[in-house]
């Protein structure tokens, strides 16, 4: 039976767990209107960014909230793209065979 406790959060049976933390840093320029997004995964080994910003357009109700949640969100998608651009090079530099590469779909709107 797997057991799970909050310093645990995986099966206990596991050989071999890694921790990588996220930080996400999140600006906001209220004359240009815009938010900025900055968010670094830290693997202990290394280290990948994906930014992010979001544009209030004049017309709409100032609510940064969903400043805050766009940028972030266009951060993450970027850091996850990178990562996974990461993870192409190193399968291909290990002799993987041509199209065994990771490939992801266009999800969401257009950024």
């Amino acid at each position: 039976m797997m057991h799970r406790t909050p310093d645990t959060p995986y099966a206990t049976h596991t050989t071999h767990a890694k921790e990588w933390r996220l930080h996400l840093y999140l600006a906001e320029d209220e004359d240009e209107g815009t938010t900025k997004a900055r968010v670094v995964l830290d693997t202990k080994t290394g280290s990948v960014t994906g930014t992010g910003t979001a544009r209030r357009n004049p017309a709409d109700s100032d609510v940064p909230e969903i400043g805050d949640e766009l940028a972030a969100g266009r951060a993450l998608h970027d850091l996850a793209r990178r990562l996974l651009a990461t993870a192409e090079d190193g399968i291909e530099d290990h002799g993987a065979t041509e199209g065994a590469g990771v490939t992801w779909p266009e999800v969401g709107w257009p950024m």
